[in-house]
């Protein structure tokens, strides 16, 4: 019997030379803002009804504990305050509030190229929380969070291309001042990355102070109004259907100040929220509705982002379960009535309730990033690095999210089907008269790299390859990659005469050299 070989060199070699050299950005097959929206767990009938029920709650419920200087704003602009203090929310009010909101927000980068466009579906993936503890692997321990794994976050995720933000994932445990704290974030994050940075304020007092570094980073205070890079993440209510008092002021003097604010709502599903996943989405849709009112009736077309975040609950144990899918649903779900308003939204996923980076954190993390980006939210927060319920970050797992992500926006991506795509010019080419196989043909080598995406760290080679390469360990390579990272250059690095301005202004803890 004749065996018929198909030579596979010729192929390989040419994919091997085409791969040399760098993907042009606009050929590349992901990129920050590809529009989602295609996966809807809701039906029309059923946001609807979400939105009726919010409106309702609003209506007849209200909100508590707003600051006096918020019950004028919003007084002011007709809602009504009861004998019982809440805050209700005519229908009309809220319909007049959302005409005015803001639906076209960019969030801008200190580099423009990192600008993010929030309108229609488009979706980015980014950090997020307030973790208390550094996962470390070498140790295998948890340990409190410093300001200089603040900085390290920055700078990786300043270096990785599938995240698009940074919004502070940890708090810097070793500053025990809050103003100092606050300040010390700002610095960490914004002499780490050039990308779109969030942060939170402890008190409204402190909020002027970092204006005013903020001010100075970006050569003035028009230029930083031009382009606000930092962002306020504002939990403005304590669920369930309560202002918190503190930080509406510190949302009022980031308004004054020209800061964009996320507008946090961050129920717990059974616990702060209804159990019911549409009654955790309609009580989360009534308080950022509520806020909505609130930026709008103090400056119209502010820009601000609808920020809906329902956790779930483990309910035999009612402790959270980010990692769950139920927490996959919620977010898909929110992304929608996002879509539903017209306004830039965003909401938590890629949250990990496993305490390590692996096979438990790998599907957690996953399916509520894919889930989030095919829903078309516009800003996926805490998508990578997050563990133990938001108690633990893990720096190797944002560089392992560097790949999840990159998969994750490949789903979003979806198929394209063109003229060149159906591939019947390739199939003709190929089968008749032509060499049996698709391996180096025109068509291949051109949608190699714009068409696929490679894992930096995920290993795809054979067994036999495997073996002979040392078994290379996932979590050793993320651990290499990291300290790669941060052993070179750090492009968002002060120049030496603004960072003595700084520290001569501002107690700043993280060390000269360290940056």
């Amino acid at each position: 019997m004749t065996v018929i070989q198909t030579r596979r060199s010729g192929g390989r070699a040419a994919r091997l030379a085409a791969r040399s050299e760098p993907t042009p950005a606009a050929d590349r097959p992901v990129w920050p803002g590809l529009s989602g929206g295609l996966y809807t767990p809701l039906s029309e009938a059923e946001v609807t009804r979400i939105h009726h029920a919010a409106l309702q709650a609003l209506e007849e419920i209200g909100l508590s504990g707003a600051p006096p200087s918020g019950v004028e704003i919003l007084t002011g602009a007709g809602a009504v305050q009861g004998e019982d203090g809440r805050i209700r929310f005519p229908r009309a009010l809220v319909e007049d509030m959302l005409a005015m909101a803001n639906r076209s927000v960019t969030l801008t980068g200190r580099a423009a190229e990192h600008d993010l466009d929030l309108s229609g579906t488009r979706v980015h993936y980014g950090t997020a929380g307030a973790a208390v503890h550094v996962v470390d692997v070498e140790n295998d321990i948890y340990r409190e969070s410093t300001l200089a794994d603040l900085h390290a976050a920055a700078r990786l995720t300043d270096a990785l291309d599938n995240l698009h933000f940074l919004q502070r994932p940890m708090v810097a445990r070793d500053v025990t001042d809050n103003l100092e704290m606050d300040l010390n974030t700002i610095y960490a994050c914004a002499s780490g990355t050039l990308k779109h940075i969030g942060t939170s304020f402890t008190e409204p007092g402190f909020v002027p102070h970092a204006l005013e570094m903020l001010h100075m980073i970006a050569g003035s205070e028009a230029a930083w109004r031009e382009r606000p890079f930092v962002s306020n993440s504002n939990c403005f209510v304590v669920p369930p259907m309560k202002f918190a008092t503190e930080s509406c002021e510190v949302m009022e003097a980031c308004i004054r100040g020209g800061m964009p604010v996320l507008l946090l709502s961050a129920g717990q599903a059974g616990a702060t929220a209804p159990a019911a996943l549409a009654g955790a989405i309609v009580q989360a849709v009534a308080e950022c509705l509520a806020g909505v009112v609130y930026v709008n009736a103090m400056a119209p077309g502010h820009p601000a982002i609808f920020g809906t975040w329902p956790f779930v609950s483990d309910l035999r144990t009612g402790a959270m379960s980010g990692g769950s899918g139920e927490q996959a649903l919620l977010t898909a779900g929110c992304a929608q009535m996002h879509r539903f308003y017209g306004l830039p939204g965003g909401a938590a996923a890629g949250i990990a309730d496993s305490k390590r980076p692996d096979m438990q954190a790998g599907w957690e993390q996953m399916c509520s990033n894919v889930m989030a980006g095919l829903a078309g939210l516009n800003m996926v927060y805490e998508a990578a690095g997050m563990h133990a319920s938001l108690l633990g970050f893990c720096l190797e797992s944002l560089v392992l999210g560097d790949d999840l992500l990159g998969q994750a926006q490949r789903c979003v991506r979806g198929i394209e089907v063109t003229e060149d795509a159906l591939s019947l010019e390739a199939m003709r080419e190929t089968c008749l008269g032509g060499p049996g196989h698709y391996l180096g043909s025109g068509q291949t080598l051109s949608r190699m790299e714009s068409d696929y995406v490679y894992p930096v760290l995920g290993d795809r080679s054979s067994p036999k390859e495997w073996q002979e390469r040392g078994k290379p360990d996932l979590l050793k390579g993320a651990s290499a990659r990291k300290t790669a990272i941060l052993d070179g250059p750090n492009r968002a690095a002060f120049g030496a005469a603004l960072d003595k301005e700084i520290r001569e202004r501002f107690a700043i803890h993280l060390p000269r050299a360290s940056v």
